[in-house]
């Protein structure tokens, strides 16, 4: 048996270049398997939408946070409201997303809610939608909502981050 000297004394020198080689396929394997361990931990992206999808996307958001008035559904708005979101009701009171998606079921206030008007304006990763929905209550009352909603591109898609309401009465 031959003396080694260095790191490896009293090793044989077979051995010695089998565990570097070993280490060395070790090497090889980490680094194929790199790049996707570095996907698998980046997390979700979002799926790039197009101008018109994306546009689209919020209408359709919106119509559902408007039909939600009346079913009592908000199992979509829990996907598409930010965690962080904050709204401002036509009282003048903050509310959160936890709030803006509890549901008691179908209203027994309104009888309908139906959008008049959404338009979206995109500034890259933001989105400003002005809006108009016309309600009727049970009692034959009517009157009309406008807002004003931000929505930003973030990881997991398109989120609503922010809202203003405005109740206009309808005429007599």
């Amino acid at each position: 048996m031959r003396q080694s000297t260095g790191r490896y004394r009293n090793v044989h020198p077979r051995t010695t270049r089998n565990a570097i080689m070993n280490k060395f396929l070790d090497y090889q394997r980490l680094c194929r398997l790199c790049p996707l361990l570095c996907l698998a931990l980046a997390g979700p992206v979002a799926a790039e939408l197009s101008e018109e999808q994306t546009i689209n996307y919020i209408k359709e958001c919106s119509a559902d946070w408007a039909s939600s008035v009346v079913t009592g559904d908000t199992s979509r708005m829990k996907v598409y409201f930010a965690e962080d979101f904050v709204g401002t009701g036509i009282e003048g009171n903050r509310y959160n997303k936890t709030q803006a998606v509890a549901s008691n079921g179908p209203s027994d206030i309104y009888r309908s809610n139906t959008i008049d008007s959404v338009d979206v304006r995109l500034f890259g990763t933001t989105a400003i939608a002005h809006g108009s929905e016309t309600w009727e209550k049970y009692d034959g009352s009517k009157g009309q909502w406008i807002w004003t909603d931000i929505w930003l591109l973030r990881d997991q898609g398109w989120k609503l981050v922010a809202a203003q309401d405005v109740e206009i009465p309808a005429p007599p």
